[in-house]
């Protein structure tokens, strides 16, 4: 991109706030410029304002608005914008219609099952992009040569399919003529297995086409990967955001003679690279805007810093942007953005907290910071429009924001100076409550000045920023201590320091064009052209050269794809890709074999199968030799090396940097003299001790006391971080720091949950990620719990304390417990729980204890998967641990632990464990996740102390409490106001007749409660008990979703509740029960028994339908969907886990490619939610039919007592499981059933509806919820794993 011709180029960043714009000039010399995105008084489109002001000025001639501009001084124009993005965010796309398989008209809306928010009632979740649906009569399956089969066809991963049903062109044509009399001119076309075989699409998009749609998508071209849920939503966020890239670009290239037809004009697409903007489509434009940042960092910071790993920080308005960097783009293949998940190569960047615009609270005792933002309009308080408290108003406050230093275009009439005043005001009113609490709560202490409190704000959000960037580093094997921090956007550069200390990072670099890196990014980014496709061939030698011919082939459309764009072969560079995971496993890595050449045992291309061995390893931590690697794609990256090198370098310096000013900073300890300098009068060499403030245009860059910046020989800053003055933290309470400390604590166990998933081999834990660990206090009282797995709140803390009474002092240095039978705290066998005792230098007793629980997925006994729908004792479903030493003195008991998971061999009619090495492997694993858990501790301990790190134990603990206890005074003082009673029950039967009864008494004075379950019914002969622990999970869940908010879910959430469970009923049965079904069954029953005692919502399904099938050589298993209830101002979501599940389901496509089985229908049970002023959440079917025999096993209920409806709403339908043999014969299984089925047979599924809430016959509110505070859309790695676990 240099411009040695004298003609100007271009890079554009256009965001949702300002558009910046990096100009070359002729004779090299680089002008840049920010201006406001929207400006309709002055200007129709921000970046044709932009390129007309820097050529007005640099020629010297005015240039009128309302003419085309003269392009001939313009070489190239590059942008990155936000239009797909915010056209995803705002829903305001193309109308579009979906066609897909018939049977699947529901698929994208049921989706994965999984809800986003395990704890709000109303289930949100993003609209449809779609408008209609239309069901296309064709179906492809896999070929397995079933007698009466037809011939198969060959698809292009080399699998062989049955075209069972030919696509009816004829009858889909007056479909789509009525889609066109409606005015809908935009398709998605997802077909199932189209990813293989993709005729039938063709065929569909050909007549599209020839009708007069304007734009068709179809799922084979758009993402030509297997998985037809992700897939489809690609096809449909392509087919939505497309023809509004493609109006917005026509519309731009108007603002210029000739419609910019000499200028060479290229767009940043996800992925990092550039493409011509007749190729920029809407499914790979998402994250144009953010990818100029990353491009932007990895080409100035890693080099600058001479290769060392980058951890990029960009910190705007709205929302932070974090990613890495070392050597190479990091890529991931699915990610979801505003509810969409799309199938596209992206780069991997977490938006992972709110920006300079987050919002402040107080809450039980909590600073809290965001998601809640202020957003562009009101935004912060000091911007004079009655906007709230934010952190860009804490940081004014405290100094280190300069209102001389912005321009002034705030307040109404967009033209006065930052209000530091608005800002103490806000501030002050929030300080009031807090000091109202410090003096007059449970630990009566001094009251914080102003300025204190908008520190801890600042610091709360620092911690609260560090949290992702760790388990980001960390998800992969990294050190982020061993990582620089590129900084950049508008706030980052007040935070950067402290961030980084956090971290024990010891380098921030910040580029001189930080302010605007994302369009200098543009500048220096390289045009990209990529081929992909799908394969299923095994990694052996015998397929190595088909192997090498499919990516020649890829390579030679990715060479000539450039060629076309003018670029000479020595400008073009390819990588070669493959996409690869161990047979059975669903862990797929994306490996290129750059670093690895090929031997005589890989393909030409590369040794793929070393690289993807060294990068397994570094991420998981072992490697499974005897397991055989499949290859899943197959992908070539071609680059076009065009990007601009920078030329201009700093100005030497000339004496000492010149003090514009003196300000006053408010650090920790009080204010400081802090001098300000001005970055452009700032020249090589120059250092500057903190604390200082350096200002540019664009932004304010805090150097905190204790570091030093220098500039670079290129005009950049650099900092050097200096290690924390250790403060002073007593054991007394204090808000700032327990918030900090809840940060902390959460982060140990997420960083456990890391350690455990990579480490892990089970297919359960490592994939699935169906695993909790927690951090437990000195009394085996829970601190923090990670992640949310209903099913295992609070449940773990009655394990430890079972185990602290049960051995007394018999616990020692070395030992690590292993645990799961019901009497003491487990929730079913095949959940096991490993728990360390901490000793501490000086203490006799343990300290701390961790602990991680996770599902195995065979322990033994009757049935394979130790799930039995039908036993009656606990011995039936598998091996029992009561209190057993999995590791004593430092030595891993392997073989005793071994004889236990094969004792349930010795009981007739069972099996010992039918995977031990799985079983072993894991248990290593949580040994091991544990031992990073008491790192992490100690590391904390180090720091604060002891008796400090104890005593925020409890005080967070007491937080949880305080919650807890507010909630349920404002409940009963409601109920009071109402002249009710304080005392609230509710009843609800299993469908065996057994009664679920409670009764709750609240004490208003003191906001505890008695949550008494007398009348529940006798333990039962089947498996429907529920331990204990069960039903304190149930309650702790159902106190979380009342709270309404993020609190910390720990032991303080039943301090204020006594709860009074019968021995011997159905929630505390004896120690021999069997309770298979009560993890999954009764516990969801308890749940809607406790919120309808309280009067929350109707009741969901209440059930998570239990599916298993298997024979010799196969087993599966899933949970299915239903609906939710309706509650007071909601409609019940349709098809959709509630409550105590939340698992997501097998995508169809990995069904029928790996299990002999037809998926024939998977839509929403319409009219099966019950009715109500709001409507319950309709269930679904879903239709299996069988292509070998096999045993089905169903564990289910709400078969005979239907989900109620509240106050005045009618019951959901009731489930219903049938199996309709080959014959035609149809028969009822009932609720809880085994059964053999045969090639031919079908079970058709029909889970229950939610209950609806209020009278049917009042007048329903008009649609449309109420305003929200806008808040950031979260991203990246690190909510998709967040987003995964809590879908277990």
């Amino acid at each position: 991109m240099g411009s040695p011709e004298g003609r100007f180029h271009f890079a554009i960043d256009r965001g949702g706030t300002f558009t910046d714009v990096f100009a070359q000039c002729p004779g090299g010399h680089v002008r840049v410029l920010k201006l406001l995105s929207e400006d309709p008084a002055n200007y129709v489109d921000a970046p044709t304002e932009g390129i007309r002001r820097i050529l007005e000025q640099e020629g010297g001639v005015l240039l009128p608005r309302d003419r085309p501009l003269d392009t001939s001084r313009i070489a190239s124009i590059r942008m990155g914008t936000t239009v797909a993005t915010n056209a995803l965010l705002e829903r305001q796309g193309e109308r579009v219609a979906l066609l897909v398989t018939r049977g699947f008209r529901d698929l994208l809306h049921v989706g994965t099952q999984a809800r986003e928010d395990l704890f709000d009632l109303a289930v949100p979740m993003p609209e449809m992009l779609y408008e209609e649906v239309l069901e296309v009569d064709e179906r492809v399956v896999l070929y397995r040569g079933e007698p009466g089969s037809g011939t198969p066809v060959k698809g292009c991963t080399g699998d062989l399919l049955e075209v069972q049903r030919p696509v009816d062109l004829g009858a889909l044509r007056g479909k789509l003529e009525g889609l066109l009399a409606r005015g809908i001119r935009s398709l998605a076309v997802v077909l199932m297995h189209s990813y293989t075989w993709a005729q039938h699409e063709q065929q569909v998009g050909a007549l599209a086409r020839e009708m007069g749609f304007t734009h068709v998508s179809l799922s084979s071209e758009a993402m030509p990967m297997v998985r037809i849920v992700p897939r489809g939503h690609t096809a449909c966020a392509d087919a939505y955001l497309t023809p509004a890239i493609q109006r917005y670009v026509q519309g731009f290239c108007r603002g210029f003679q000739g419609q910019l037809k000499d200028v060479q004009v290229l767009f940043m697409r996800s992925d990092g690279g550039l493409a011509p903007m007749d190729a920029f489509s809407g499914s790979r434009a998402v994250l144009s805007g953010p990818a100029g940042g990353v491009v932007g960092y990895s080409a100035t910071t890693y080099h600058a810093e001479g290769g060392q790993p980058v951890i990029g920080f960009d910190m705007g308005g709205t929302s932070t942007d974090v990613s890495r960097y070392a050597g190479e783009f990091e890529h991931v293949f699915e990610a979801s953005t505003a509810g969409v998940t799309l199938q596209a190569p992206q780069l991997d960047i977490n938006t992972v907290a709110a920006g300079g615009g987050s919002r402040l609270f107080f809450r039980s005792g909590l600073f809290v910071v965001g998601p809640e933002s202020a957003g562009a309009h009101p935004g912060p308080a000091c911007y004079r429009k009655g906007g709230p408290l934010t952190v860009t108003d804490a940081n004014l406050v405290l100094g280190r924001l300069l209102p001389a230093s912005f321009p002034c275009i705030f307040g109404p009439g967009e033209d006065q100076p930052l209000s530091p005043e608005a800002s103490r005001k806000a501030l002050e009113a929030v300080a009031a409550d807090i000091n109202s609490f410090l003096t007059n709560g449970p630990c009566p202490t001094s009251p914080l000045s102003l300025e204190e409190v908008a520190m801890g704000f600042v610091r709360v959000a620092n911690e609260a920023m560090c949290r992702p960037i760790r388990a980001l580093t960390q998800a992969r094997g990294h050190d982020p201590s061993a990582h620089v921090l590129a900084c950049f956007g508008g706030a980052g550069g007040q935070h950067a320091c402290a961030i980084a200390r956090a971290l024990g990072m010891d380098t921030v670099y910040i580029h001189r064009h930080s302010g605007l890196l994302s369009a200098l990014g543009l500048a220096l980014a390289d045009v990209v052209h990529e081929a992909q496709e799908p394969c299923s061939l095994p990694y052996v030698p015998e397929t190595f050269m088909q192997l090498d011919q499919r990516l020649s082939r890829l390579e030679e459309q990715c060479i000539d794809a450039l060629r076309a764009q003018g670029f000479p072969r020595s400008q073009i560079h390819t990588e070669s890709f493959l996409h690869l995971r161990y047979q059975g496993t669903d862990c797929a890595l994306m490996v290129s074999a750059h670093q690895h050449p090929a031997t005589a045992r890989s393909p030409r291309a590369g040794d793929f199968g070393a690289a993807f061995v060294e990068r397994y390893m570094r991420e998981f931590g072992f490697v499974i030799p005897e397991r055989s690697v499949v290859v899943d794609d197959v992908r070539v990256r071609g680059t076009g090396c065009s990007g601009l090198r920078l030329e201009d370098v700093a100005k030497t310096q000339t004496g000492p940097p010149r003090v514009d000013k003196m300000t006053q900073c408010y650090f920790e300890g009080g204010y400081q003299e802090t001098p300000v300098f001005l970055l452009g009068e700032l020249g090589y060499g120059h250092k500057l001790q903190g604390p200082c403030l350096i200002i540019d245009n664009n932004s304010t860059i805090l150097v905190e006391p204790g570091c030093q910046a220098e500039v670079t020989e290129t005009g950049d800053i650099r900092i050097s971080v200096g290690a924390e003055t250790p403060g002073t933290v007593g054991a007394q309470l204090d808000p700032i720091h327990l918030s900090i400390f809840s940060h902390r604590f959460m982060s140990i166990a997420e960083q456990m949950g890391r350690i455990l998933q990579r480490t892990a081999i089970s297919t359960n834990i490592k994939e699935r990620l169906d695993f909790s660990c927690a951090l437990f206090g000195p009394d085996g009282g829970l601190v923090s719990n990670a992640p949310h797995i209903p099913v295992h709140l609070g449940a773990m803390q009655e394990t430890v304390q079972f185990q602290i009474q049960h051995l007394g002092a018999d616990l020692h240095p070395g030992d690590v417990l292993l645990s799961n039978h019901p009497s003491a705290g487990g929730s079913h066998l095949p959940d096991l729980t490993v728990i360390t005792p901490v000793f501490w230098p000086g203490q006799t007793r343990p300290v701390f204890y961790v602990a991680s629980r996770g599902h195995h997925a065979d322990i033994g006994g009757i049935t394979p998967g130790s799930m039995p729908p039908h036993s009656t004792s606990l011995q039936q479903e598998g091996a029992v641990f009561l209190s057993f030493k999995l590791v004593q003195g430092g030595v891993f008991q392997e073989e005793a632990v071994t004889e236990a998971l094969q004792a349930p061999g010795k009981i007739p009619g069972c099996s010992g464990t039918r995977n031990l090495h799985d079983n072993l492997s894991d248990l290593r694993a949580q040994v091991a996740a544990n031992q990073k858990g008491i790192q992490l501790v100690g590391e904390l301990i180090g720091q604060y102390g002891l008796d400090v790190v104890q005593a925020y134990m409890g005080h967070i603990q007491a937080n949880a409490e305080l919650a807890v206890r507010d909630m349920l005074r404002a409940f009963g003082s409601s109920r009071q106001a109402r002249g009710l009673p304080l005392e609230v029950s509710a009843e609800d039967h299993m469908d065996d007749g057994s009664p679920i009864r409670l009764r709750v008494h609240i004490n208003l004075s003191q906001g505890s409660a008695v949550f008494d379950f007398s009348g529940t019914g006798p333990e039962v002969f089947g498996n429907l008990n529920a331990p204990r622990a069960i039903t304190l999970s149930a309650l702790i869940y159902c106190l979380r979703c009342l709270v309404g908010r993020d609190i910390p879910l720990n032991q303080g959430c039943l301090v204020p509740v006594r709860v009074v469970i019968p021995k011997g009923s159905i929630l505390d049965p004896s120690p021999e029960a069997a309770v298979v079904g009560g993890n999954v069954l009764t516990s969801q029953r308890v749940v809607d028994v406790i919120l309808g005692a309280f009067g929350a919502c109707a009741a969901s399904q209440g059930c998570m339908n239990n599916v298993t099938l298997g024979n010799a050589h196969m087993g599966y298993y899933e949970t299915v969907a239903g609906g939710a209830g309706a509650g007071p101002g909601w409609h019940g979501r349709s098809g959709v886990h509630s409550h105590m599940t939340n698992t997501r389901i097998t995508d169809p496509e990995i069904l029928e490619s790996r299990y002999p089985v037809i998926l024939r229908r998977f839509e929403l049970r319409l009219g099966s939610g019950g009715r109500g002023r709001f409507r319950g959440g309709d269930g679904v079917v879903r239709e299996l039919l069988f292509r070998e025999e096999a045993l089905l096993s169903v564990l289910t209920e709400r078969r005979a007592f239907r989900p109620y409806g509240l106050h005045g709403g009618e019951p959901g339908a009731r489930g219903l499981n049938l199996l309709i043999r080959k014959d035609g014969r149809t028969v009822n299984l009932g609720g809880k059933t085994s059964v053999p089925v045969y090639p031919g047979d079908v079970f058709c599924l029909h889970t229950p509806g939610g209950g609806g809430y209020g009278d049917p016959e009042d007048p329903v509110p008009p649609p449309g919820s109420p305003p929200q505070p806008p808040s950031f859309s979260k991203r990246g790695s690190v909510y998709e794993y967040h987003k995964a676990q809590e879908a277990v």
